[in-house]
């Protein structure tokens, strides 16, 4: 098999940055993903291509073993061994070239003989999957499409943005009998609600009125689990925070547990008084003066 090189397939060069692998993966593999074009068999090889590609420079040591050892890479561990063993038996190793790199690999894994090479497992694949928090408060179960294969994947409660889980076995397809590469899916949680997410907590601005600020009372509050009854103490000041147990987030693959809901009230000043809320506010002024 032709040797492929990945910085090419990713159309970056050897100085590319792990930032610029990742934008230049993102970028191609829209561009040729089976699902754009499902009826194009060139499209579908470039994109393992991609993936295989991305799969090995975005691993510094793949990176690594891959700079050195070109198409051998997979195959550097026991290259180091040999030469380990020669410099244990007193043979010298040093300044070896490319064709005694060539020359070591054919007699390991019958480079000149097809009926010899060795067999290599096949690339991991990466896809991104889209969801909501809210989707993300229960384990779920989908169906997704990866390169025409429908595969079922339960997505645990809690899953964080970013997040990537491992399917084993469910990437492309192995080389010379070898076994098939991984699935990797990146989680992209995408919050349009009024919370902002740590963790398993959430945390929310909540306005009270002046005058329940004041004398205490009782509001209505949202969470992602439903509205909530809350009791507000009197002489309640502004930027008090209130712990709300269990409303936030359910902790990643933990059944039924979830996370704190931490309310942050904002005391609003009343505006647009009439003469008689003005009148009274005069008198509260003078009490509080004697």
């Amino acid at each position: 098999m032709a040797f492929i090189d990945y910085y090419k397939i990713l159309e970056i060069d050897k100085a590319a940055s792990e930032t610029d692998i990742k934008k230049a993966y993102r970028k191609l593999a829209r561009k040729y993903h089976p699902d754009v074009n499902p009826n194009d068999e060139n499209a579908k090889v470039k994109f393992q291509e991609i993936n295989e590609a991305q799969e090995v420079l975005s691993d510094p040591e793949k990176r690594k073993k891959y700079d050195k050892y070109g198409e051998n890479w997979k195959h550097a561990d026991e290259f180091e061994k040999q030469k380990q063993y020669s410099k244990q038996s007193n043979y010298s190793t040093e300044g070896f070239n490319d064709t005694d790199y060539s020359n070591f690999f054919e007699s390991m894994f019958g480079g000149g003989q097809r009926s010899q090479r060795a067999s290599f497992k096949g690339p991991d694949l990466s896809t991104e999957l889209h969801l909501n928090l809210s989707d993300v408060l229960e384990t779920q179960k989908q169906t997704l499409n990866i390169q025409g294969k429908n595969i079922r994947l339960t997505i645990p409660a809690g899953v964080e943005n970013g997040q990537t889980i491992k399917i084993n076995s469910m990437g492309g397809e192995g080389r010379n009998g070898g076994p098939k590469g991984d699935l990797y899916i990146t989680f992209i949680i995408e919050n349009h609600s009024q919370f902002k997410r740590d963790g398993a907590t959430l945390y929310v601005n909540q306005d009270i009125d002046f005058t329940t600020a004041v004398l205490g009372g009782e509001i209505t509050i949202d969470t992602l689990h439903g509205k909530v009854k809350l009791k507000v103490k009197p002489e309640t000041q502004n930027n008090t925070k209130v712990k709300l147990k269990g409303k936030g987030m359910p902790y990643y693959k933990k059944d039924k547990e979830f996370g704190d809901l931490i309310l942050t009230f904002t005391v609003k000043i009343p505006t647009n008084l009439t003469d008689q809320q003005k009148e009274l506010f005069q008198k509260l002024a003078q009490l509080n003066t004697h």
